[in-house]
């Protein structure tokens, strides 16, 4: 049976989703549950698992294609097996509605809808290394938030089963067998199915777009994982991506980014001999000058990246956003934590005692921590304190929030703090991590920033921007200019819920606390 699988609605308001890479190629045997591709969507990346055990037939989009949800992505003759049905088979009942599942909706060519059973919680570098283990990840406890698998609890699952077990990974089939990854649909017999990645060629039938050099490159490696814009760069210089020098590696296969193209093709270009100007011309037909002939590159502005344009621009339009700055003295602060961490058995860093301090400031400022319901032209006061954390990633601004911060310690607060940054710059981070927040820290100090005007994350009513903690020229009591610790601080608030003088006010009493941080401890 042929079973064409459609993209799933994998998250609330989720339209469309990017394939970033391939796992399968037409012709291979895939087990269901298996990953069969990494998709990216407006908030992270996603595995994208096989509902059927069966042989790829085509693939129907390539890396870099956007996909609506919906959309036919990979057709799987299923196996005999997995086709059978038992005789005594009940009918589903009418009662449960696509709805109630919490699997996505999947129909096969004769219009059944199979719901797959035993999905598991685990990124796709972990369901990779399972496989590579011969460890069945459904059988596996999961360690991490949520019951979230992993690398650890794979390879402990792997020791446990047959100790002696080597992690050789082998190949999914010869690079002889395999031209493309990727096929499109087509009229035609599957016998004259045409790749959808093969390189161009000129009439004569000889490669077009890569010289002799790139093809002896090119045999170093039979698979390249990049990203769309390196790809498509690649594309517009006649550069075979496979022969492309890399040190880098994502899930054990070799990682080209648009940088290792740039200086790929600018080495090229040195080492080509010396050519008259091209006659390029502009479109009244004079000729270019040399800066309007310079080579531009372009990346997609879609995925995470254009969801958090599209929040900022609506943020910044739509809230009038106020901002105040001041400096907290904070050499106190210094002190207590070098003391701390020198019992700590993980080392602390000051983003725990700011947040500490801004929950302390929230709890007697209650208008900071509020959500402006225009339908309801209500303000809505939130009595519980989930702060969120903007975090810098190569895919843009994200925000994982950090829930109920009053009810942690100082130790426990900055273990989740790690995590949570790190899960987000790795992409392995869920949408649910970073919803719920209500007030926002950003910590532009780390790139070594002072003071800014933060954009606030709606639906909250403020953000505060926390710079960098270093010695400054301060007037001390005596009417000296002496050296301190000081952090600079810039809070934005939404003007049509808060007034200039209570964002001071709040300012004032975060500094209390960062000032003097044993005030917390009467928190």
């Amino acid at each position: 049976m042929a079973f064409e699988y459609e993209l799933p609605d994998v998250g609330e308001g989720v339209a469309e989703g990017e394939i970033v890479a391939w796992h399968v190629a037409p012709g291979d045997h895939v087990d269901e549950d298996e990953v069969l591709a990494d998709v990216e969507t407006d908030k992270a990346i996603v595995d994208l698992p096989s509902p059927v055990a069966g042989t790829i037939r085509e693939l129907h989009a390539e890396e870099g294609d956007v996909v609506e949800v919906g959309g036919v992505v990979v057709t799987i003759d299923v196996d005999d097996e997995a086709s059978e049905q038992p005789e005594d088979a009940s009918e589903p009942d009418e009662s449960t509605t696509a709805a109630e599942s919490s699997e996505p909706a999947l129909k096969g060519a004769d219009g059944e809808t199979p719901v797959p059973e035993g999905r598991v919680f685990a990124p796709p570098n972990v369901r990779r290394l399972a496989r590579e283990l011969g460890v069945d990840i459904t059988a596996v406890d999961g360690s991490g938030p949520s019951g979230r698998i992993t690398e650890g609890d794979v390879r402990s699952a792997a020791e446990a089963e047959e100790p002696e077990r080597k992690s050789a990974v082998t190949k999914r089939s010869d690079a002889g067998d395999k031209k493309s990854a990727v096929t499109k649909r087509s009229d035609t017999p599957d016998g004259d199915r045409k790749s959808a990645v093969t390189k161009r060629t000129t009439a004569g039938g000889t490669d077009s777009s890569a010289s002799a050099e790139d093809h002896a490159e090119s045999a170093d490696r039979d698979r390249t994982v990049a990203v769309p814009a390196a790809r498509k760069l690649a594309a517009e210089h006649g550069v075979d991506i496979d022969g492309v020098p890399t040190e880098k590696s994502r899930d054990g296969e070799p990682f080209v980014e648009v940088e290792d193209i740039e200086a790929y093709v600018e080495t090229r270009q040195r080492a080509e001999p010396a050519t008259e100007p091209s006659e390029t011309t502009t479109a009244a037909g004079t000729p270019a000058t040399a800066a309007e002939a310079r080579p531009v590159s372009r990346e997609p502005y879609q995925g995470i990246r254009r969801t958090i344009g599209d929040q900022l621009q609506a943020a910044s339009s739509e809230i009038p956003h106020a901002t105040h700055h001041d400096t907290a003295v904070v050499d106190e602060l210094v002190a207590t934590r070098e003391r701390l961490n020198e019992r700590a058995d993980e080392r602390l860093t000051y983003l725990p005692f700011v947040l500490q301090a801004v929950v302390a400031a929230l709890d007697r400022h209650p208008v900071m921590n509020t959500e402006l319901d225009e339908d309801a032209a209500e303000i809505k006061y939130k009595e519980y304190y989930n702060i969120g954390i903007a975090t810098a990633t190569e895919a843009g601004l994200m925000v994982p929030v950090v829930e109920d911060v009053d009810a942690k310690r100082l130790p426990e607060l900055s273990a989740e703090i790690s995590e949570l940054i790190e899960r987000a710059r790795s992409r392995e981070i869920s949408r649910e991590e970073m919803q719920g927040g209500t007030f926002t820290v950003t910590n532009f100090g780390a790139v070594g920033g002072e003071y800014a005007t933060p954009i606030i994350n709606r639906p909250e009513t403020a953000i505060l921007g926390v710079g960098e903690l270093r010695q400054r020229p301060v007037v001390d009591d005596a009417g000296e200019v002496v050296p301190a610790q000081t952090l600079p601080l810039s809070l934005s608030i939404d003007h049509r819920v808060i007034d200039g003088a209570e964002a001071a006010q709040f300012t004032n009493t975060v500094i209390e606390y960062l000032e003097t941080p044993s005030l917390l401890l009467l928190e």
